[in-house]
């Protein structure tokens, strides 16, 4: 008996120390938490999935409704007024839900929506709420994740503007553009010989005036020329034809220095225009954005080309603004045409009908509503002689630009743009109609800072020959572009 209670307690004595069983006895104890703990990972890691799916939908949803062909931004390109877009909610709304359709594992999905403009910016916010049902967090009386998130996407509307061109045609514009065309045109130009022995290059193209009649004439005629021959050498038709006094009159001169035309600085002008025409169709960024008119003037302002969308026209075509362009010089004053009138340069009427022709400033956020340019391409001289039908009357000393008809313009708001192609002197003057050639190469010296009181800031430009008078106005456009995009 005594040797097994030894044994007894012997066994007890090594129960009482061994602790191998505690790793069990814990595990067992901290299995739950353990398990619980697994458990709230995997919801959490579910319902994290889901809002990535929910947020990718809202994040093209906002985009969806500003995108340029959408629905919602065609209103908005419409409306003259801020505030709520009509059917943009609804819009982002169904373009949520559906990019859903496949996506499962929530419940109580509540989207909001709402697309608002403001100036000229249009914004799309869609926002959700919704919850992720769980699975082993419900044991613990968690039955559901809420989940949310936001998006926020927004566009600035392309500034809607008018471009309102004013095109000196009047005499001194007749000017060849260069000096060597200047000279050119002298050498063939028999046109009022008796008052210009050494050829005519101002001033020539007047039709009513008799140019090259019977009694002007002092030189022989040229070999093969017809009996009639004197017809053909009417200043303005030579200044159009390269001093071939045979061939049919151009109706345009898009280069210098060729056999075919002696350039002048209208044709220059002409040809510049329609590359600005060119240039403001490649940058529209939505449809009918830009709108461009041209505005002829001597003694008149004239409709010639009114406001038009469609800048892509074919130049061969009458019907369009691009033929106009192209034809430009066909509107030199030769005192013919009665919707500009004849002779000098009438800033004075020009620039207050162009006030009037602008009947309202908008402020580019809008087809409806937009910015008003004008571009002023000009020599510079003002001139208030007036001439029809081979008479003239007023004073023909050239001044320069009364600066305070601009004033009037700008302080509506409207922006002018002034190219001045600088007056070229007359070479080889007479004194001839008071001393008509004197006066005008007298002022040549004060027109740069006339035309540039004329202009708003940094909206005065400057161009000598035909290259640069393309290439400044497409800059000019340019900037205006820039500036309205900044301004808004």
């Amino acid at each position: 008996m005594g040797q097994q209670f030894r044994r007894l307690r012997t066994l007890i004595s090594v129960f009482r120390f061994n602790a191998r069983g505690n790793v069990a006895i814990f595990f067992a104890i901290l299995a739950l938490p353990l398990i619980g703990a697994v458990g709230c990972v995997v919801d959490y890691s579910m319902a994290a999935m889901i809002k990535t799916k929910l947020q990718s939908a809202a994040d093209q949803a906002s985009l969806a409704a500003v995108s340029l062909d959408s629905p919602p931004m065609t209103t908005a390109t419409n409306m003259t007024s801020n505030g709520a877009v009509s059917g943009g909610a609804t819009y982002a709304t169904n373009f949520f839900n559906a990019n859903l359709t496949t996506t499962t594992g929530y419940s109580s999905l509540t989207p909001t929506a709402t697309v608002t403009k403001s100036g000229t910016t249009i914004t799309s916010t869609v926002s959700f709420t919704a919850n992720v049902p769980t699975f082993v967090m419900g044991v613990m009386g968690y039955k559901n994740i809420a989940i949310s998130g936001s998006s926020t996407s927004s566009f600035t509307l392309p500034t809607y503007i008018n471009f309102y061109l004013m095109l000196d045609v009047s005499g001194s514009m007749g000017f060849p553009s260069t000096s060597s065309e200047q000279t050119r045109l002298e050498a063939v130009n028999p046109d009022q010989y008796t008052i210009n022995p050494g050829g005519c290059t101002f001033a020539c193209h007047f039709s009513a005036q008799g140019a090259c009649a019977a009694s002007e004439m002092r030189l022989p005629a040229p070999a093969g020329a017809p009996a009639n021959w004197s017809q053909y050498c009417q200043g303005y038709i030579v200044s159009r034809n390269g001093g071939n006094y045979f061939n049919t009159p151009v109706t345009s001169c898009p280069t210098a220095g060729t056999s075919a035309c002696i350039q002048l600085q209208v044709d220059a002008v002409g040809y510049a225009v329609d590359q600005l025409l060119s240039t403001a169709a490649s940058k529209e960024v939505v449809a009918n954005q830009y709108q461009v008119g041209l505005y002829p003037f001597i003694r008149y302002l004239y409709s010639y080309f009114p406001l038009t969308t469609n800048l892509t026209g074919s130049p061969t075509n009458s019907s369009t603004i691009n033929y106009a362009a192209a034809n430009l010089a066909s509107l030199i004053d030769t005192g013919n045409n009665s919707n500009l009138g004849s002779g000098g340069t009438h800033f004075e009427n020009a620039l207050p009908s162009m006030n009037t022709i602008i009947s309202s400033v908008g402020d580019g956020s809008s087809s409806s509503s937009p910015l008003p340019y004008v571009f002023l391409i000009t020599d510079g001289t003002q001139d208030s002689q007036v001439q029809w039908n081979g008479n003239w009357s007023g004073s023909n000393n050239a001044t320069v630009i009364d600066t305070s008809l601009c004033t009037t313009l700008k302080n509506r708001g409207i922006t002018i743009a002034v190219l001045y192609v600088p007056y070229q002197t007359i070479q080889n003057p007479t004194t001839n109609f008071n001393n008509e050639d004197g006066a005008v190469n007298a002022i040549i010296p004060n027109i740069p800072g006339a035309l540039q009181s004329c202009a708003s800031p940094n909206f005065y430009f400057t161009a000598s020959s035909p290259t640069a008078i393309t290439n400044t106005m497409i800059t000019m456009f340019n900037q205006v572009v820039n500036t309205a995009h900044i301004s808004q």
